[in-house]
């Protein structure tokens, strides 16, 4: 059997009779041993295992700030302090040698949070680059830092390309946001990138949506639920 589905995106454990079907998966690390993951190679779905860049949801830590992401708790992070540096390449060693032959790059949104932060936020991802080698790495948005950001990933995920969490349901952007949304896919295309799109539905119906949007860019796409517990 060989995949050939788009990216998807999972952050529960097992399923692998259901992840062998995409070329691509993101994987909370330690869900999956050495024996999964070996079972996903061997027909040709990559493995790629989730680093937060610019959040901590581990124990008080003297890089983390005194502020936490209102919608999931984790502490955000002094993205320059070395001992952060330091610990998330050490996360990005130990999945590799782990077996996952890629990374996925998460939390690259500083613009809307602490700007200051996005020249070293760009240092540390040429970093994880350099300790990565030839692994696989894919961006989760990161816009504000581009066209840079090209040269150090192999691909960029647009999550919520046409559909969004809203309160307590999902729903499509507004027009303006697509039209802005679609400017932006188009740049990825042109810089050469892998571009693949994750949106968020709860009804066939927005699911389609969001899926005959994306291909009209030629954009694979992967839908699930706001916690990704799907696959």
């Amino acid at each position: 059997m060989t995949a050939t589905g788009p990216v998807a995106c999972y952050y529960g454990a097992g399923e692998l009779d259901r992840l062998v079907r995409y070329g691509r998966v993101v994987l909370q690390p330690d869900a999956y041993g050495p024996a999964e993951l070996e079972r996903l190679r061997r027909v040709g779905t990559q493995p790629l295992a989730y680093l937060s860049l610019s959040e901590d949801t581990g124990p008080p830590a003297p890089w983390q700030r005194g502020r936490r992401n209102p919608d999931w708790g984790g502490a955000m992070v002094v993205v320059g302090d070395p001992r952060w540096v330091d610990h998330v390449l050490g996360e990005a060693r130990s999945a590799l040698d782990r077996g996952f032959e890629g990374l996925f790059l998460d939390q690259l949104n500083v613009e809307f949070t602490f700007p200051e932060d996005l020249p070293d936020l760009l240092a540390l991802i040429a970093e994880v680059r350099a300790v990565a080698g030839p692994a696989y790495l894919l961006a989760n948005r990161g816009f504000a830092m581009l066209p840079r950001l090209a040269e150090l990933v192999d691909g960029v995920l647009f999550e919520s390309f046409s559909a969004r969490w809203v309160g307590r349901g999902y729903a499509p952007w507004p027009d303006d946001v697509l039209e802005v949304h679609a400017g932006v896919a188009r740049q990825l295309l042109d810089l050469g990138l892998d571009v693949f799109c994750l949106d968020y539905a709860e009804d066939d119906e927005l699911a389609a949506f969001a899926r005959y949007r994306a291909a009209r860019f030629g954009l694979p796409c992967f839908v699930s639920n706001r916690r990704l517990s799907l696959v």
